[in-house]
């Protein structure tokens, strides 16, 4: 559990460069992120969201600032830190039940806390029936769905998501949504969010963070004070295509800055 006044996750003040000379991708980013928050980074191509996810991930390192996840170094807290690639990046070798359980393999699990383990989260993800298919015989939501129960399998507290649903048709993108907060109900994660869809970040989101570009930068913030549970009605409201139009307002605000 966090101290009491921890933030799950904290960046203050952080910037990134690629090389001693170039120019920031990110700059000066100061961001909060609460226990059990679902925090959704919005913004063009080339403001640095996916970059901030990784950093925080502790894939690369910060030119300049601090982070901290559950006040430990990113490094430090990978255990508790788990991440969602846009591509599912499945082992096409191994079955669906194999691609699950590797990161419980990797970290020399008993072979039977391992097994008991791999079936409950198939039976979370609704995969049960597909444990001994293999990825070439699945469609792209389930493909993500695998992918999104072999990052569970450490039970971590923060979940980073950079564009997980991209490539998914919209029908299918709006499913997976659901399923991603019946899930986050249920294993109260906090979650960090990259996506270039408006009505997918206030869908899912507690909080938008809009990004301007050249450097990244926060421009804006925007609490989304819709009701939970969110359900394929809550797109169908007034106040939910109130927020989707701010939203990208402010969104074109930012790429205009």
């Amino acid at each position: 559990m966090s101290a009491p006044g921890i933030p799950e996750v904290l960046l203050t003040n952080v910037t990134k460069r690629f090389g001693p000379s170039a120019a920031p991708v990110l700059d000066a980013i100061s961001l909060t992120v609460e226990r059990g928050e679902f925090v959704t980074l919005l913004g063009p191509s080339g403001c640095g969201k996916s970059t901030l996810l990784k950093l925080v991930a502790g894939l690369s390192p910060i030119t300049s600032g601090e982070i901290t996840v559950n006040g430990m170094t990113p490094v430090n807290a990978r255990p508790i830190v788990s991440f969602v690639f846009q591509d599912a990046t499945l082992l096409p070798w191994r079955t669906v039940e194999k691609n699950v359980a590797l990161a419980l393999e990797l970290e020399g699990r008993p072979r039977d806390e391992t097994a008991q383990t791999t079936q409950s989260l198939l039976q979370l993800v609704d995969l049960s029936h597909v444990a001994q298919h293999y990825p070439r015989q699945l469609s792209g939501g389930m493909k993500m769905r695998v992918s999104i129960a072999r990052a569970l399998a450490t039970r971590p507290r923060v979940l980073l998501m950079d564009e997980p649903f991209a490539a998914l048709d919209e029908i299918t993108r709006d499913r997976m949504n659901e399923e991603l907060l019946r899930l986050r109900a249920e294993q109260d994660w906090t979650v960090l969010f990259v996506t270039h869809s408006v009505a997918e970040a206030i869908f899912l989101s507690s909080r938008v963070i809009i990004l301007a570009p050249h450097p990244g930068r926060i421009a804006h913030e925007l609490t989304i004070d819709l009701p939970w549970p969110r359900t394929a009605e809550t797109r169908e409201s007034e106040a939910f295509d109130a927020l989707v139009n701010r939203a990208s307002r402010l969104l074109r605000e930012a790429h205009r800055a």
